[in-house]
């Protein structure tokens, strides 16, 4: 299976400014909001088995008065209805 970071595989970048006040400094310059997916392995009596749910989620980075840009949090995550992600031996 191939392994990809989840800020390259996300999409639907969305841009909000930034509203409150405790965030004045580390996200001046507002914050972005991008849909990715990942998959987390299935375990069968502690082992490891071959198959992995895959989930969504909503990545949370926040942007600096500097222009820098930090992942903040990962929100709204649900799992994929369906069947589990096999990988290929």
């Amino acid at each position: 299976m191939q392994r990809r970071e989840l800020i390259e595989i996300a999409t639907n970048k969305t841009f909000r400014e930034n509203h409150k006040e405790k965030h004045s400094t580390d996200a001046r310059n507002g914050w972005y909001y991008y849909t990715t997916r990942f998959a987390l392995p299935i375990y069968d009596n502690e082992k490891k088995t071959n198959q992995y749910n895959v989930y969504t989620g909503c990545l949370v980075v926040n942007c600096t008065l500097g222009g820098k840009m930090y992942l903040y949090d990962l929100v709204d995550i649900k799992k994929e209805a369906g069947n589990p992600l096999k990988t290929i031996s």
